[in-house]
């Protein structure tokens, strides 16, 4: 599964955060995939597209890192697969007619 992640820095200082990632990297366990990584202007807030099977694997990362931050995780799928679903959805609407008929 993909996973928006969304770091809080705390107290809006990544500097703490750099520091333990220069001296530990980022301790994340072999099955977890990170996509990538982006950093708003201001320091405050990191994104990541993260990929793992398991959500315990993306928990153990976690655990990894929240004293220095606070995390959102949202599920996500990709705007393609996403796209086939929708597809999928409206040729069936189509060929069965719609509720208004």
């Amino acid at each position: 599964m993909l996973f928006m992640v969304i770091e809080h820095f705390r107290g809006e200082d990544a500097r703490a955060v750099y520091q333990r990632f220069q001296e530990h990297g980022r301790m994340a366990p072999d099955d977890l995939k990170v996509h990538g990584s982006w950093i708003e202007a201001g320091y405050a807030r990191c994104f990541q597209i993260m990929e793992c099977e398991d959500l315990a694997t993306l928990q153990e990362w976690v655990l990894n890192w929240n004293d220095l931050a606070r995390f959102e995780i949202v599920p996500v799928l990709s705007s393609k697969d996403t796209s086939e679903i929708v597809y999928r959805r409206l040729e069936q609407d189509t060929s069965l007619g719609t509720a208004t008929d």
